[in-house]
């Protein structure tokens, strides 16, 4: 029989084809080559990547026994995920392999900003003897600011205990019981800015986070604090860091991302005050070999039929064909819930799923449910392995429930899930007709009916006259168009509930806007990511 074929686009460790083991028919290309590289796409069944080899809808295309796109890495910037995702093709990554390397460059900074080293090092090797210009600062008994407290963030933080540091943290996802046990404090960001003489960022990069760090947050900082980012360029504000680092409003900085990588030409790069590497956060030996290795894994389950626990767009494996529309509109609910969820941690989760689905294994919804929760509020790649590890960490409770009777649809998904506060959230969904349209069938207790889209907003307030009128002519003002509307109340003269899809996203100073003006309880726009 015909083995499968494998390719291997860029060097990979030897551990990487050990991996694969003999069922494989492994071939190397060159996938800087674009001629080599579509040409050998012809035959594959598989193909492994870095960063250099773009597997674009072209690429894509030329691949018509495609199985599976594995990346030996954390980001996929160089895959389209749309495209394989409509041609059936499974895209996997390894967001495990770097979370120690990551977190040991930025202790890196860390001690390169204190101690002035790389700076130190380039003098004497031009032959300066310069001790009193690098008189540094002790990291004993400083305040390390953590901002994003996942895995990464939890790794600094156990190791930077050892320096007798005090450890504060800002996580709006992250229970004090959670943080308790790391030995952390949790604060706002203002006053975490504030206090730390130390700051490390590890967030995701979504709409709300980018510039997270700009003027007026540097501005909050001690003149003689140091912030550091290897996690996702543009989380600082670029411009804003130069005027501060320029002006002495902070004493350095240490960077790892940029904006533009590389950054040629970044009035950042000639100063005297900042620590600058060409985004090493993965590059060990390692984590490279740890990354190949399992991406290898993940490559034999793929083609060998499995569930593929590290697929970033499909589970793949043995998912019922009627099961699987379910897992990318419980993706996109897990999201709308973590939106509705951002007032205070998360203690407990419900995934429920309802009606004629539940003859089949459904097991897979939980961990589509988690992975859409957290896709948007942590700041590594969101599997289906880590989506449950994620829940573990944060101290949060998950529980199953399963039950084959619904009155009212044929299939309905429930997020329920208790916050710290004491509060609780919800969100429900179906899939309607031959099609399956994706629609909201409740939030929070209210009936809604509206399909699913690129941009939600979500409003809860007093219901009383004019209230449309007051954001239909805001939404106008600002050219965004209401593309669906849907008001839901339980009681004349009670809260109400509106749902909206826009065609684009909404200013935060517009939505804070309307929220005053209407004297919202709840207002909040949920941007879908596409998984």
């Amino acid at each position: 029989m015909t083995k499968p074929v494998v390719l291997i686009a860029e060097e990979l460790s030897p551990a990487t084809v050990d991996a694969l083991g003999p069922d494989f028919d492994v071939r190397i290309v060159d996938g800087t080559d674009r001629p080599a590289l579509l040409e050998a796409l012809h035959t594959a069944h598989a193909i492994l990547v870095r960063s250099a080899t773009k597997v674009d809808e072209e690429a894509i295309a030329a691949a018509p026994h495609l199985k599976v796109i594995a990346r030996a890495g954390v980001g996929l910037d160089n895959v389209d995920i749309k495209a394989a995702t409509a041609a059936g093709v499974m895209v996997v990554n390894a967001p495990t392999s770097n979370i120690i390397s990551a977190a040991e460059l930025t202790i890196g900074h860390i001690l390169s900003l204190s101690r002035y080293i790389p700076q130190a090092h380039a003098a004497l090797a031009q032959g300066q003897w310069k001790r009193s210009s690098f008189t540094g600062t002790e990291i004993f008994e400083k305040t390390i600011g953590i901002i994003g407290l996942g895995r990464i963030g939890a790794l600094i933080a156990a190791r930077m205990q050892a320096f007798d540091t005090k450890i504060v943290a800002f996580d709006p996802y992250v229970t004090s019981a959670r943080a308790q046990q790391l030995g952390v404090q949790l604060l706002s960001l203002d006053e975490l800015l504030e206090q730390s003489d130390f700051i490390t960022i590890h967030m995701p990069k979504t709409p709300e986070t980018t510039g997270m760090i700009s003027t007026e947050q540097l501005a909050k900082m001690k003149s003689t604090a140091y912030i550091v980012n290897v996690a996702r360029g543009g989380l600082i504000d670029e411009d804003a860091l130069h005027h501060a680092l320029v002006n002495n409003v902070i004493a350095g900085a240490g960077l790892d991302v940029f904006v533009n990588e590389p950054p040629t030409g970044s009035p950042l790069l000639g100063l005297a005050n900042i620590v600058v590497t060409p985004h090493l956060g993965a590059s060990t030996d390692e984590a490279q070999e740890k990354a190949g290795v399992s991406v290898a894994k993940s490559v034999r389950l793929a083609l060998g039929g499995e569930l593929v626990p590290d697929a970033v767009n499909v589970a793949g494996g043995v998912i019922d064909p009627y099961v699987r529309p379910a897992i990318p509109l419980f993706e996109k609910l897990g999201q709308v819930f973590s939106g509705l969820a951002h007032a205070s941690p998360l203690t407990s989760v419900d995934v429920e799923v309802r009606g004629e689905i539940t003859q089949y294994d459904v097991k897979v919804l939980r961990l589509a449910a988690l992975k859409g929760i957290f896709t948007n509020i942590v700041s590594e790649t969101v599997s289906y392995v880590n989506a449950p590890l994620l829940a573990e960490q944060r101290g949060i409770e998950v529980r199953m429930i399963s039950e084959e009777e619904s009155p009212e649809y044929r299939t309905v998904l429930t997020l329920r899930g208790a916050l710290s506060d004491g509060s609780q959230v919800s969100v429900s969904g179906t899939l309607v007709g031959t099609k399956q349209i994706q629609k909201i069938v409740e939030i929070n207790g209210y009936e809604v009916d509206v399909p699913i889209d690129d941009h939600l907003i979500v409003m809860q307030y007093i219901d009383r006259p004019g209230i449309v009128a007051i954001y239909g002519k805001e939404f106008g003002d600002a050219k965004i168009n209401i593309a669906g509307m849907q008001i839901s109340r339980q009681a004349e003269g009670g809260k109400a509930l509106s749902v909206l899809t826009v065609d684009s996203p909404v200013p935060p100073a517009l939505l804070e806007k309307l929220r005053v003006a209407i004297d919202a309880d709840v207002m909040l726009e949920v941007d879908i990511t596409e998984l």
